[in-house]
């Protein structure tokens, strides 16, 4: 190795250790220090002069939230006899209510993704739920028992897609876990009001099921007046901020120049952006199978109550009154080992999650076989324990990855398929058991779904660290970015960073980087399956990379909709014929009139630009594509390209199958677009028709970079152009489609 590479070596050594050093910095900030130490809670919050009441408020709204359930849990079998309905179809009706809370759930992160406005929300959902309530004692129908149901489902959208995230925004991740237990405990207290306000209103004042509720629709009016004092303090206050603060101050920077973004993901967008984070298809995948088990067990257990040991209302209401008092007890001992656990490796948390849902799992199958009943309720407290547990675990740990922005989707996503895909499912499965064995053979049913629940939780521990690492990058890179500019330093118009791509398990792409300026010509060369093609696909936003960055102009577009890009200016013809056989070329160019936003003069006036730019097409105007020649077909791609006036034009294998004559032509066409301010990226396997048209070309081989340089400076790389060559002979000496395969200059 000689003194230069020596050097190289050593600067890539130190941008390397740098790079570590500020990862590192941005964990510390995001609440991952390496440490195994809690930061105490009171003197945190005194620290940040923050209260407890944003805690308490929404407390209190998710206390009185499981009013409505809880009642209609435990007085199944009384609504069930006084409306004339089977026991099936109040499990099925159970299960649409969930499912309805999980839909309401997206519109609701949909709705405060652009502006934080979750405490309103919070407030008008809780006052909905509080009328639901209220209501639920006029009812007369089954259908209007499930129509109540749906509503309450719709209002108590708010306690999945904001409670939690707008906690974390108001509190720092050093105290998240506690908090997070803090609302869990809120959660199992009200497992305890709600039975004990069912057993007192229905034991010693002897009201009906239907007064019952009433009087807690009542109480849930004034839990909704307390909270009205709820803000939103934004999104990311504690995480995002903090972390942009902290490489600030490390690198001495200062906040002038600095912006969001200007292409914020949508909803859509967003929610597909979550399900290319493992740690998260982790996350969905167990909700998914659990519930398959939490949903049936809540409905059959009190119907094993009643049919094993005879337990009237009241009798059940103070059942499930004193269960939840274990949970309570697990989630305040597990809190701040929590806080712990994160500090030092958020990995350890997915680990002691799913231990404790199997344990769980365990408690039941005891609690249902027991042969006394004492044993079934501290079994069944156990049960609840240790699954109370898995709230404030896991999600302190999945919140780790996630941008705040991102976390209401989340939330909504994995309620969805808890109750939607798990919870329904588990209905129909558990449903004929129960017809079958009974009750008790359902609930039994239920415990191997929670077992591979907790299989499935416990895989995220592998994933989730590079995930964290994976987010912060990300924010790092914006910040050097916003640095940059803020410095006046012009960027490139397009810049892929460490692309990783893969179809399924075969990963295609290897930490890819690509650039293109303003105006610039670009080649991209080499083999076939070297992973050109695809590299344009995560480009035009067709393909979405497992790692990595697309920045144009400098801001994120890795995970915006190929149709947002060709409205930021972004257009690609596709290799091969990129026409409509079956329609005519006016037809053809016709198809791009929605991109100019149905405007018909705007599209007429590009269709005649484009065909003065292409005489030959004018001529075939009214000819279905189909019958154009091979270089009219691509002429016919590179006109409804032209019509778009991209400011980034995408071209994969323009000469491919054509003769020497036609690629001039078209070359000479893209010359022209090129010189008009359009910037191209040519893809090619023919090294003579790339460098006679550009200056600066790529070398792809097996998914890699190969060289990055001046298009000239290629033709002293016989290594990688023998490739070419070889695979070019291989087709009786060229590539067996009608052009040469390498330049003539090679051996």
């Amino acid at each position: 190795m000689n003194d230069v590479q020596i050097e190289e070596q050593r600067s890539i050594e130190e941008i390397e250790q740098a790079r570590t050093s500020l990862r590192q910095v941005g964990r510390a900030a995001m609440g991952v220090s390496g440490k195994d130490e809690a930061a105490p809670f009171w003197r945190t919050l005194r620290q940040h002069q923050l209260s407890v009441y944003t805690l308490v408020a929404i407390g209190l709204l998710v206390i009185v939230d499981q009013f409505q359930d809880n009642g209609f849990y435990i007085l199944g079998p009384e609504i069930s006899r006084g409306l004339g309905m089977p026991r099936q179809l109040i499990g099925l009706f159970t299960v649409t209510a969930g499912f309805s809370l999980a839909v309401a759930s997206l519109p609701l992160a949909w709705f405060v993704e652009r502006k934080p406005r979750r405490g309103v929300v919070a407030i008008v959902t809780g006052m909905g739920w509080a009328l639901v309530t209220l209501f639920t004692g006029f009812v007369t129908s089954p259908w209007a028992l499930l129509g109540v149901l749906v509503a309450d489902g719709v209002t108590s959208g708010s306690v999945l897609a904001i409670h939690g995230p707008l906690l974390s925004d108001t509190y720092p991740p050093s105290i998240r876990s506690r908090v997070l237990s803090g609302y869990s405990t809120f959660v199992w207290a009200g497992a305890i009001i709600a039975p004990l306000m069912v057993f007192w209103l229905t034991g010693p004042l002897d009201f009906t099921w239907r007064g019952t509720f009433l009087i807690m629709g009542l109480i849930c009016c004034g839990a909704a007046l307390f909270a009205l004092r709820l803000k939103d303090p934004g999104f990311g206050r504690w995480d995002t901020q903090e972390l942009r603060e902290v490489v600030r101050r490390e690198e001495h920077r200062s906040e002038e120049g600095l912006q969001q973004s200007e292409y914020e993901l949508h909803f859509f967008e967003i929610a597909r952006r979550l399900f290319m984070v493992p740690t998260l298809r982790r996350i969905f995948y167990s909700a998914a199978v659990y519930g398959m088990m939490t949903v049936p067990l809540n409905t059959y257990f009190v119907f094993f109550l009643e049919d094993k040991w005879g337990l009237g209302p009241s009798q059940r209401a103070l059942f499930f009154a004193g269960t939840p008092v274990f949970a309570i007890a697990v989630i305040f001992l597990l809190s701040r080992y929590g806080d712990r656990l994160l500090s030092s490796d958020p990995a350890r948390l997915f680990r002691l999650a799913s231990v404790m849902q199997a344990l769980g799992m365990v408690s039941l199958l005891v609690s249902v076989a027991a042969p006394v009943f004492p044993l079934v309720f501290i079994f069944f407290g156990l049960t609840s324990a240790f699954i109370a547990t898995l709230v404030p675990l896991a999600r302190t740990a999945y919140y780790s990855v996630l941008r705040p922005q991102m976390r209401p989707h989340v939330a909504a996503l994995e309620g969805i398929f808890l109750t939607g895909v798990g919870g329904i499912a588990g209905a129909i499965l558990l449903g004929g058991i129960s017809v079958k064995y009974g009750t008790v053979g359902a609930l039994v049913a239920t415990i191997p779904f929670g077992l591979i629940s907790a299989l499935v939780l416990r895989s995220a521990a592998k994933t989730v660290n590079g995930d964290l690492d994976h987010t912060v990058e990300e924010l790092l890179e914006e910040e050097e970015l916003q640095a940059l500019k803020a410095r006046g330093v012009r960027l490139p118009m397009l810049s892929c960073r460490s692309i990783d791509f893969a179809y399924d398990q075969l990963q295609v792409l290897f930490g890819v980087d690509f650039t293109v300026d303003d105006g610039e010509m670009v080649a991209l060369l080499g083999t076939n399956g070297a992973g050109k093609s695809t590299l344009l696909r995560v480009i035009s936003g067709l393909g979405l990379p497992t790692r990595g960055s697309v920045r144009y102009r400098g801001a994120d577009i890795t995970y915006l909709d190929p149709e947002r890009r060709v409205g930021l200016g972004i257009t690609q013809v596709p290799g091969g014929r990129a026409v409509f056989s079956g329609m005519s070329v006016l037809d053809n160019l016709r198809v791009f009139g929605h991109l100019h936003g149905g405007q018909r003069r705007l599209v007429e006036r590009g269709i005649e630009e484009s065909l003065a730019a292409f005489p030959r097409l004018a001529e075939r105007r009214h000819q279905p594509a189909g019958v154009l020649s091979g270089g009219e077909q691509q002429m016919l791609g590179l006109a409804k390209a032209f019509m778009l006036k991209p400011q980034l034009l995408l071209i994969d294998e323009l000469s491919l199958g054509l003769a020497p004559k036609v690629v001039a032509e078209l070359l000479e066409m893209v010359r022209r677009i090129n010189q008009s301010g359009t910037a191209v990226v040519l893809v090619e396997q023919s090294v003579n028709v790339a460098l006679t048209l550009v200056e600066h070309a790529y070398f792809m081989e097996k998914g890699e970079i190969r060289f990055d340089g001046k298009a000239a400076d290629l033709l002293d790389r016989p290594d990688l152009l023998r490739s070419v060559f070889l695979e070019g002979a291989t087709g009786a000496g060229g590539n067996g489609r009608g052009r040469p395969a390498a330049v003539k200059e090679l051996p």
